[in-house]
Order: C-alpha cells, then sequence, then structure tokens
C-alpha cells in the first residue's frame, strides 16, 4: 500500500482572508474578481489599510493545492505538501497550520526572506479578489520536492498558478516526469482563467502528451481549449488528459471518467464567500477516488463540500462539517 494517497506541489501561501466593501476596493484600485501579483510593498500598503479599518480577517495557511490536500486529509486521505516558506514567523504558522491539519510536510528547511501571502477580499456578494505577493514561494526549487515522498504517493497534485515562472514550470514539469516514470497519477488543476489563457502553453508542456485528471471550471475549459461551447472545449480536453472533473457553480460539475460523460447536480447554498470552493471540491474529489469510489460518488461528496464551504467565510471547513459530511456519505 502506498504511504500516501496524494501529494501536492503548489504555492506555499499565509492566506490573510478579509471582508471588504466595493467601495474599498475601488479607492485601493483593485480590480474586483481577478488575481493579481504585486511585490511586498503593495501588499504591505493594503495590510496597512485593512488594519486601518478594523475589519475581520482569518488568517490560515493556503494556496490552492495546500487547501485541497488539507481538505483531503481532514476526510481521510494520507498526503503529504511540498512548497516553500521563509524562516520567519509566517512560515512557522504555515508549517504548524500543516501539521494540524494532519499533512506532512517536506523536510527541505527554510531559507531567510519573507513567507508568500495572499490578501483574499470578499466582498457582499461573495466575490473574491486576490492580491498575491509568492514571496519565498516564487524560488521554489528541486530542494523542495521529495522524491521519496513522492514515489511513495498514488497520485501527484499540482496547480496551474505554478507556471507563471519559468524556473517553477521546470521543477513543475520535472516532478510531473518523475511521477510518471514511476507510475504515479498526475492531477492538475488549470487553476484560474487568466492562466488558461495566458499560460496555456506552460501547462501544457507541463502535461506532455498527458495527464491523468484536471480540474477546471468552464471558462477556465474554454479558454484553455480555445473553444467557444463546453461540448467542443470537453472534446479537446479529452485529447489531453484521460479524465476530468469541470465545475460549474451553482450548477454542480460535469465529469469524464475515460468512459462516460456524467452531470452531477449542485446542492444548493447561500453564498457568501466562494474562496476556496474549486479547492474543496478537488480535494474530496481526490479524496474520493483514492479510496476506491467512482466518479458519480466522487462529484456528489466534492459538491456538497463545496456548497458547504461558501456558506461560510474562510476557504476551510470545522471538524463539526466533516463529521457531519462523513455521517452523511457513510465515510
Amino acid at each position: 500500500m502506498a504511504k500516501y494517497n496524494i501529494y501536492g506541489i503548489g504555492g506555499a501561501l499565509v492566506d490573510t482572508e478579509v471582508e471588504v466593501s466595493d467601495k474599498f476596493l475601488d479607492d485601493a484600485k483593485i480590480d474586483k474578481g481577478a488575481m493579481t501579483l504585486v511585490d511586498e510593498l503593495r501588499q504591505k500598503e493594503l495590510i496597512e489599510a485593512i488594519s486601518s479599518e478594523d475589519l475581520i480577517s482569518v488568517k490560515k495557511c493556503g494556496g490552492s493545492v495546500c487547501n485541497s490536500v488539507v481538505a483531503a486529509s481532514n476526510l481521510g486521505s494520507r498526503v503529504f505538501f511540498s512548497g516553500k516558506v521563509a524562516d520567519d514567523a509566517d512560515g512557522e504558522l504555515y508549517i504548524n497550520d500543516l501539521n494540524r491539519a494532519g499533512v506532512d510536510f517536506h523536510s527541505a528547511g527554510q531559507d531567510p526572506g519573507t513567507t508568500g501571502k495572499c490578501l483574499v477580499m470578499v466582498t457582499e456578494d461573495a466575490e473574491r479578489t486576490m492580491n498575491t505577493f509568492l514571496g519565498a514561494s516564487d524560488t521554489l526549487s528541486s530542494k523542495e520536492i521529495d522524491q521519496e515522498a513522492l514515489l511513495g504517493s498514488e497520485w501527484l497534485y499540482v496547480e496551474g498558478y505554478l507556471v507563471t515562472d519559468k524556473a517553477r514550470t521546470k521543477v513543475t514539469k520535472e516532478a510531473v516526469e518523475f511521477a510518471k516514470h514511476h507510475g504515479v497519477k498526475i492531477a492538475i488543476s488549470l487553476s484560474d482563467l487568466f492562466l488558461a489563457e495566458v499560460f496555456g502553453d506552460a501547462l501544457r508542456d507541463v502535461m506532455g502528451s498527458y495527464v491523468d485528471l484536471i480540474f477546471c471550471n468552464i471558462d477556465e475549459a474554454l479558454a484553455f481549449t480555445g473553444s467557444k461551447d463546453l461540448d467542443s472545449a470537453i472534446e479537446k480536453l479529452k485529447l489531453v488528459t484521460k479524465a476530468f472533473a469541470i465545475t460549474d457553480g451553482a450548477h454542480g460539475a460535469i465529469t469524464f471518467d475515460g468512459e462516460s460523460i456524467l452531470r452531477s447536480n449542485g446542492v444548493p447554498a447561500k453564498a457568501i464567500d466562494t474562496n476556496g470552493a474549486g479547492d474543496m471540491f478537488a480535494g474530496a474529489f481526490l479524496y474520493a477516488i483514492t479510496s476506491g469510489k467512482g466518479y458519480d460518488w466522487a462529484a456528489k461528496l466534492a459538491n456538497d463540500c463545496a456548497s458547504r464551504v461558501v456558506t461560510q467565510f474562510g476557504p476551510r471547513l470545522g471538524p463539526e462539517d466533516f463529521s457531519e459530511i462523513k455521517a452523511k456519505f457513510g465515510i
């Protein structure tokens, strides 16, 4: 039996999530609904502006794949995460938070510097706007990839956010090729509409001739495949991946298990914060398929988990939520 069900590689970012008004975004000249890379000075200015208004915030270890493997761990998966943090207070917060979630972290050590941070600003309409300073995660290297742990894993899961830089793209591609060579299955998230549009070639380079599973939403699927309609996007995705899961917000998800297209209905929910919904879906889905469940069951579980996370502030569910989910699905 493999030591780990899932080995994740992603940006190691301390997420600070805060509720803001549209006026705050306008005054700060922030593009609503977008993920924007910023330098340390700009992010510091925004954090100071938020502090001056005494806005409610939540601080956790984060990054897309990190959120997914934490969710999978809470459901029962054995998971490992690789990402780069610095030897500062936020780096210690990140590692301790992972450990509390039952996630093993690589032991490459922490270099001097500043741990990356993602400022997630959520408005009343549940829209999320992200400003990210990559910090130490910008220099992710092969040192942070634990090949022994990867060899002992069923799946490697990587995020599209890693391909915005040539050096990180190289590290990611090498990890994917290493995993493929040793029979570890590959899952990748397209992560963001902007990434699918601008870094599609880098994503395809990392995937090589194929991957085993792609996670994306409808807009990302259309952009990545250059399609005008979903049916066309589905056919083009089949050329580069053995299977996929396309999320459609409150409408649920469309999945392909290598043989059949399946539609799983969404779970009604009053969304107050959509941050983390896609990450939660991917984590729950990976838990399900590594537990031997089919794609239909996996999508139902993932939709249920995602519907719960959007009804609260922050990208994580609590122990009581997971207890309810386990009872409902017989986990």
